[in-house]
């Protein structure tokens, strides 16, 4: 019987992929597709979680089913992570669109990821104040007990790491290892790696022209492989955004939302604030805010059910360089960067608001100047290699808790409602290395203003 079962679920799943490819094939626009496929699953992912229940075995085994879609997608959208980084970067210099202005937009990029954190952790800690959030509300469980454990032996791993050594972590000492994605810091280590490449392209260029000619041939031909690779997988959006929004929704624990609610209603409160942060910052670079927000709308819906800004990388940069009108080295370098410094969601509010709820228990005021002064100059320092994937809030939490001589373990006591959490963190991470490159463009004079501005019916992520 249970197969029975499990087979009339993944037969569910198939039928709204039907709907999907009979859109498809009636030119219905993308974005209408990627929309309808959230519908879709939301709405397959409560009736699956009313009908059978989170512990039930039907619904993890068909949960495995639906995996092949949703993670399969995740898993090609990772497989060109690294080298969409690194051809873009390169071509970049090979196009000769970084130049002598490569110092200004590189320095530009880190202060508005680093600056955005620390405002994200003044932010978090004011929604924590707000609700008067405290570690001792919540109560502690066996999924809580296990979360515990599990980030006090990683602890152990990173937390001994002084920020010179974090500094060194993001250098690319083996980078074919960092091409594996081995490390939290190898997506900076091949960005890194790229770079110097690009600038002895440079150098070649200056001192033999047909040297330097083919060695720009080559990149230009590996770049069009790569971006056709990419166009390719960004064509199953709609199926892996149905698959994955179905997963999260029919496996959300929603008695221990409700319980843990203050907590959640605090962070979306906080991220919701951090995203305004963004759309200002959109607005004093002298662009309209709603364009980006209606042009953001897919990257941020992707990164919104998949949790995982790595994956939402080549979203990223295409939506910014063939939405948003910026250049191709700032929208690598802007995306890239975000994925291991200056996450706002992971790196910044999330460690801020664990720190103000743990104190009180530690006899500290959360409210002292000191303390938030310590724990915004912390959060900002330790988001260096923060990695892009899921546990990066996690690993972020770690650094500044075990810096503040705070329990590291606490951090475990919101296990329950971390994917829902985690959900909305992943959208501001995104937001905030695209508000990155957007304004960096636009500060640099960069930014194809037309593109920025041209109606979004008239744009595709599509080849």
């Amino acid at each position: 019987m249970d197969i029975l079962f499990i087979i009339l679920n993944v037969a569910a799943l198939l039928l709204f992929v039907g709907v999907l490819i009979i859109m498809q094939k009636k030119h219905i626009s993308f974005s209408k597709r990627v929309f309808t496929a959230l519908g879709l699953g939301i709405v397959l992912g409560l009736a699956l979680n009313f009908i059978y229940g989170v512990t039930s075995e039907v619904l993890n085994e068909s949960i495995e089913w639906y995996n092949l879609i949703g993670s399969g997608y995740v898993k090609l959208l990772q497989m060109i992570v690294m080298p969409l980084v690194f051809i873009s970067i390169l071509g970049a210099f090979t196009k000769l669109k970084i130049g002598k202005n490569f110092g200004k937009m590189a320095a530009i990029i880190l202060s508005i990821l680093i600056g955005t954190t620390a405002i994200a952790a003044v932010v978090g800690i004011g929604s924590a104040a707000i609700f008067d959030l405290n570690s001792d509300q919540i109560v502690q469980g066996d999924a809580e007990s296990a979360r515990a454990e599990y980030i006090e032996g990683r602890s152990a791993e990173v937390a001994d790491k002084t920020l010179p050594q974090q500094l060194l972590d993001l250098l690319p000492a083996n980078p074919f290892l960092d091409f594996t994605g081995a490390r939290s810091t190898s997506t900076i280590a091949v960005v890194i790696f790229a770079a110097f490449l690009g600038f002895a392209y440079l150098a070649v260029a200056r001192k033999d022209v047909e040297v330097a000619a083919t060695i720009k041939t080559g990149i230009d031909a590996i770049y069009a492989l790569i971006m056709s690779v990419v166009k390719i997988v960004l064509r199953l959006t709609p199926y892996g955004i149905l698959a994955i929004m179905a997963r999260t929704v029919a496996t959300s624990d929603f008695a221990a939302i409700y319980n843990l609610g203050k907590f959640v209603l605090a962070s979306y409160v906080a991220l919701a604030v951090m995203f305004a942060i963004h759309l200002l910052i959109i607005t004093l670079s002298g662009l309209n805010p709603f364009t980006y927000v209606k042009k953001a709308a897919e990257p941020l819906l992707f990164a919104f059910t998949s949790r995982s800004s790595a994956g939402t990388l080549p979203i990223n940069i295409n939506t910014q360089t063939n939405k948003l009108g910026v250049s191709e080295g700032i929208a690598n370098f802007s995306g890239s960067f975000g994925l291991s410094i200056g996450q706002n969601g992971c790196a910044g509010i999330y460690p801020a608001m664990l720190a103000f709820m743990i104190a009180p228990s530690q006899g500290i005021n959360p409210l002292d100047p000191l303390f938030i002064l310590t724990v915004v100059a912390i959060v900002a320092i330790s988001s260096f290699g923060v990695a892009g994937v899921g546990g990066g809030a996690t690993f972020a939490a770690i650094l500044v808790l075990s810096a503040l001589n705070l329990p590291v373990a606490l951090a475990g006591l919101l296990v329950s409602v971390e994917p829902l959490i985690d959900m909305g963190r992943t959208a501001v991470n995104v937001s905030g290395s695209m508000t990155a490159g957007v304004a960096t463009a636009k500060i640099t004079g960069e930014l194809d203003k037309d593109m920025y501005n041209a109606p979004l019916e008239t744009q595709t992520v599509e080849a």
